[in-house]
């Protein structure tokens, strides 16, 4: 059986189930998403507590450090803004890809492709606002915008390397 991976719906029907997953995050809680007691299970001994104790920065005007949020919210920190990070490489990427394969224009294709990710960064964090318990950042809209635009470089690297044509 042959995989078509040029199949621009295939990259569209990925970037929507996307999305689809993101709404449904962003209608949780963050005690419904909270992973600090399965942290506290699997991480009982607080492994690198030592090495990650002199880690210190602030993020949207807290500070983001073992002392200030415990070693378990600490962990669950890098967690949740690398799933930040992750989503939206895999949405920015599969729109990217999509228009790319449908239009054989990576310009245009990377444009729209991070261009729609951020508005939909935007519109989760809004979102994310009419949820209880839940904070919308602006930081968090530029850390989904970095992710959709990593995903781009990646793949214009790709292209480049494979030598495919660009526009």
């Amino acid at each position: 059986m042959k995989r078509n991976f040029k199949n621009p719906y295939l990259y569209l029907l990925i970037g929507l189930a996307t999305m689809a997953v993101l709404f449904i995050s962003s209608s949780q809680t963050y005690q419904q998403q909270s992973q600090v007691g399965l942290l506290e299970k699997l991480l009982k001994n607080e492994p690198l507590k030592n090495s990650l104790h002199n880690i210190a920065f602030n993020y949207a005007g807290s500070e983001v450090s073992i002392a200030a949020k415990g070693y378990f919210s600490f962990v669950e920190f890098f967690i949740r803004k690398g799933a930040h990070f992750i989503t939206y490489f895999i949405l920015g990427g599969s729109f990217t890809l999509a228009l790319y394969y449908k239009q054989k224009n990576f310009w245009w294709g990377s444009f729209f492709g991070v261009l729609s990710a951020t508005g939909y960064a935007a519109l989760d964090e809004f979102h994310q606002m009419l949820t209880g318990d839940r904070t919308p950042l602006f930081q968090d809209v530029i850390l989904d915008m970095t992710g959709a635009f990593t995903a781009v470089l990646i793949i214009l690297g790709y292209l480049l390397l494979t030598k495919k044509r660009l526009s």
